[in-house]
């Protein structure tokens, strides 16, 4: 199954008639995690063929209205499409009061089981993780990060493993039910011979998205970022308005692409633009300006793959 980003929106405080407000559902394998569904959301999922079965889980990075006015009509149609199984729905622990609001915004019968799992994360650059069952072999961290109102970013990452080697273990006598054997136990005795898993298979560098919205250039949204393959970070403001940029707790394009470089990241997502720029070339130019990574325009309903997993 494929690992990608479907971008559901990407304007920020005011939607246009090319950009929606934000919405952003990382596929993950068998899981579908939905960040920031701003308004409009269920509609874009319509259009960029998502059902709302897919979503597995939700993400939000705070209560501003463009990354959260979303979640009442996906919840809604989640329940009337029949899903119910449990959905955990990760947010600041500080907007706990916004959410029960949204979850209560109107009347429906409620089917689905919404699991609230409010995060009180660190401020200190240090990310922790959150326990709210994410994917399969994966860990969900969070970081509080510099914005107006209670707010964190998100980094999804795999947990390491081993890619198996078939000629090696051919060679070692290692097949069917043994791989298995070998990969749980990472020893195996084969007609009196002793098989290491090292020996048969070599390091599976894991897969690393991170989310970085509304924020100041902080040590948190560094430390989420760092070794990203896919980073998908706000660049609100062109650098000539950089000074409202640091009021009002956003980045500017240069600095998601500083933020991108100093961290390390493979492919650096921009999004979360401004209504006052109608042109977003100016925007990525800056970016690459900072970073020599791929940087890629967040366009509304586009799909963006993660980028083929590191070599060992």
């Amino acid at each position: 199954m494929p690992r990608e980003l479907v971008v559901l929106g990407s304007a920020s405080q005011v939607p246009t008639r090319q950009r929606n407000h934000n919405g952003y559902l990382l596929r993950w394998d068998a899981d579908a995690i939905l960040f920031d569904p701003g308004e409009g959301t269920q509609r874009q999922m319509t259009f960029a063929g998502v059902s709302s079965s897919a979503v597995t889980h939700v993400c939000v990075t705070h209560f501003h209205g463009d990354h959260c006015l979303g979640l009442p009509g996906v919840l809604q149609r989640m329940s009337l499409d029949g899903v119910a199984r449990r959905l955990p729905v990760a947010f600041p622990a500080g907007g706990a009061a916004y959410f029960d609001r949204l979850c209560h915004a109107s009347a429906f019968e409620n089917r689905l089981d919404v699991a609230p799992v409010p995060v009180a994360a660190r401020d200190d650059g240090i990310s922790t993780p959150v326990p709210c069952d994410p994917p399969a072999s994966t860990t969900l961290f969070a970081a509080s990060l510099r914005h107006g109102i209670s707010t964190v970013g998100w980094r999804l990452e795999e947990h390491a493993g081993r890619t198996m080697l078939p000629d090696r273990l051919e060679a070692a006598g290692v097949i069917g039910p043994d791989i298995a054997r070998l990969q749980r136990h990472g020893e195996l005795s084969i007609d009196g011979r002793l098989v290491v898993l090292d020996d048969v298979s070599v390091a599976r560098p894991p897969q690393v998205v991170a989310f970085v919205m509304d924020t100041g250039w902080c040590q948190s949204a560094l430390a989420l970022s760092r070794g990203a393959d896919l980073l998908v970070c706000e660049a609100t403001f062109d650098d000539g308005d950089a000074g409202l940029a640091a009021r009002a707790g956003h980045l500017t394009a240069s600095q998601a692409g500083r933020l991108a470089a100093e961290a390390g990241a493979r492919l650096l997502v921009l999004t979360h633009f401004s209504q006052r720029y109608s042109d977003i070339g100016p925007l990525v130019a800056r970016a690459r300006a900072e970073f020599s990574g791929d940087v890629v325009a967040a366009e509304d309903l586009a799909t963006v793959a993660l980028p083929a997993r590191r070599s060992a």
